[in-house]
């Protein structure tokens, strides 16, 4: 895609570079990732591309989260004022490599990524390695190169969340590798997909105690919780995502998928009328 994005801001002004990185993995220093120096403790790699809408160094705009819903925008922690993308440059800027790297050289990027996992510090059995911590599964191919890595790497252990529901549904359930393990993420456009009741998923809400109340199970202790905890996931809003009131990402999308499915019945009753 070639639009222009919502936000602003989220733009690489240095020219291409396809070079690549000693490793394209990185260790995950987050609050619920954080490696520790207990030898039996989860370690946590994560491989990365940037949020929603980014501008290339080509110039153009392509979209990483094409299913994003209510997620998108100014509730995007990713896209947040105070997020690392918008605080630190060069973390944008690595992240959009990452991208550029899969867009302009798949098969490199893949036969890299296998190399690489086959490495001995990937041979821990704690460790895991978690697909995106911002962007999302943006097409069939993308989908499928993961699933013939882990296939490739059965040692090692993949988690992920994706709002694209209809793309894993269709290609990574029929044959779901078993070291491939995935949440759906309430808050984008297939929504109405996720079997609430019965099927893994994850939804942001504004506080611990919204989320219990709503019958969820906090994964603040450990981000695997939410593929190896309950099938509820609940997770706290963090500081940069502005969320008022009790209600949750899967809320807000089903306002808005209310309201615009009540403005598309009215525009379908006053054209009848009009034809009649």
């Amino acid at each position: 895609m070639d639009t222009p994005p919502t936000i602003p801001g989220l733009a690489v002004d240095t020219p291409s570079r396809l070079t690549w990185p000693d490793k394209l993995l990185s260790k995950n220093n987050t609050d619920v990732c954080r490696r520790t120096d207990e030898p039996d403790q989860p370690r946590v790699f994560t491989w990365t591309i940037p949020a929603w809408v980014v501008q290339l160094t080509s110039g153009k705009f392509f979209n990483t989260c094409p299913q994003a819903g209510i997620c998108g925008g100014p509730l995007c922690y990713a896209v947040a004022p105070g997020s690392s993308f918008r605080r630190f440059p060069n973390v944008l800027a690595a992240h959009v490599r990452n991208l550029e790297l899969v867009l302009e050289k798949p098969e490199e990027w893949e036969r890299r990524m296998r190399q690489e996992l086959r490495g001995l510090r990937y041979r821990d059995p704690n460790v895991w390695v978690r697909i995106h911590d911002a962007g999302d599964f943006f097409s069939d191919s993308y989908v499928l190169a993961w699933l013939r890595i882990a296939r490739s790497v059965p040692h090692v252990r993949f988690y992920c969340y994706t709002k694209s529901i209809s793309r894993f549904l269709r290609l990574v359930e029929p044959d779901r590798p078993a070291n491939f393990l995935w949440c759906a993420s309430l808050g984008g456009r297939e929504d109405h997909l996720v079997d609430r009741e019965h099927m893994r998923h994850a939804d942001v809400f504004p506080t611990v105690e919204a989320l219990e109340a709503a019958g969820y199970s906090d994964q603040s202790a450990s981000d695997l919780l939410s593929v190896l905890g309950d099938r509820r996931v609940g997770i706290p809003a963090n500081r940069g995502t502005k969320l008022v009131g009790a209600a949750s990402f899967g809320d807000l999308q089903r306002e808005r998928d209310e309201r615009r499915q009540a403005k598309n019945a009215r525009a379908r009753k006053r054209a009848a009328l009009t034809a009649a």
